[in-house]
């Protein structure tokens, strides 16, 4: 009774006390929006959730070119729609009908950092395809723990909504071989209270997923209007599962993947080998003098990620010739 009293102590006193601290503001990750023009950016729109929750997000019409289907985006982690404003901006451009969303938990979707269960996100984009009905030949894109999140869902019961699979420098899980110690500075990490709480939630208790366990490297200004901080349930979420190979495995869609070769976040030469290890060789592409956030908002890298569109089991579709050079390491298996 002593040792079972003295650990349920410690599993309180962690899950109290063990949440995660402030990393310092990370300046390769903001820096780079102080170029970006967001003057165009287009109203929110919101739907309605199984839950009776309006969920926001933006429609990018094609522009002046035949229709080349549609493309949803989700941003990274912290993140929100306008954020990634460059790249559905450059879909529109090459004619999809691109609808950029904002995460429950981020943005105008919900209370930031809080979801309401593990798995909700997963319903809330199904019922986004059920209620908004995206046309064509549909493709999910996905940047950093955005990326992650489509993993897990190409992975799941609901991966036959999307044609194709685009990952964007995806968080693959903090034991993955690509990932760089606290995001290279990005993420600090409540461990004590992670643990504590993935043990109570072996055990079926979820009552304390709220508690937020992830903090982001923002400064005092990006904290007012972005996601600072996610409770488990977010981060476990938003994100593929514990058994990432698992998700892998089940990804029978075409997908591929690119990443910047400077990618301060996670290791672009690693990304390869995780995918063949899990039993899918999945063609990825290393953009040269990108780093993490150019590949949403850099032009050069932009144009790649919507080559890549173009061009992943689309023969259909007018190739472009305009994309970057570019290293490409792995082969598709569809």
């Amino acid at each position: 009774m002593i040792i079972t009293a003295l650990a349920v102590l410690i599993l309180f006193l962690a899950i109290a006390f063990g949440g995660p601290g402030q990393p310092a503001p990370m300046q390769s990750i903001s820096d780079p929006f102080k170029s970006v023009d967001f003057s165009d950016v287009p109203a929110i729109r919101h739907y309605s959730a199984r839950d009776g929750e309006p969920l926001a997000y933006r429609l990018y019409v094609p522009i002046a070119v035949p229709n080349q289907g549609s493309v949803v985006l989700i941003h990274g982690s912290s993140s929100r729609s306008d954020r990634i404003h460059p790249l559905s901006k450059a879909f529109a451009q090459r004619g999809y009908t691109a609808y950029a969303l904002d995460i429950r938990g981020h943005g105008e979707s919900g209370r930031k950092g809080q979801i309401a269960y593990i798995g909700q996100l997963e319903d809330d984009l199904e019922d986004f395809m059920n209620s908004v009905k995206p046309a064509g030949f549909k493709t999910l894109v996905g940047f950093s723990s955005g990326g992650g999140f489509a993993l897990r869902f190409a992975g799941s019961r609901l991966r036959e909504m999307f044609d194709q699979y685009l990952l964007l420098s995806p968080f693959i899980h903090q034991n993955a071989p690509t990932y760089r110690p606290r995001s290279g500075g990005w993420v600090a990490t409540g461990v004590p209270r992670f643990i504590g709480l993935l043990i109570l939630n072996r055990i079926g208790i979820t009552w304390f997923n709220h508690l937020p366990v992830n903090t982001f490297a923002l400064n005092a200004e990006a904290r007012k209007f972005l996601t600072p901080s996610y409770s488990y349930a977010l981060a476990q979420n938003f994100r593929p599962h514990n058994d990432y190979e698992k998700d892998i495995h089940g990804a029978k869609k075409p997908m591929q993947v690119l990443v910047g070769k400077e990618d301060e976040v996670f290791y672009a030469d690693r990304f390869a080998s995780v995918f063949k290890e899990a039993g899918r060789s999945i063609p990825v592409t290393i953009l040269p003098g990108i780093g993490h956030m150019d590949l949403v908002l850099n032009s050069v890298a932009v144009t790649a990620v919507v080559s890549a569109a173009d061009n992943l089991n689309r023969p259909n579709l007018t190739q472009r010739t305009d994309a970057p050079a570019v290293r490409t390491e792995g082969r598709g298996v569809n």
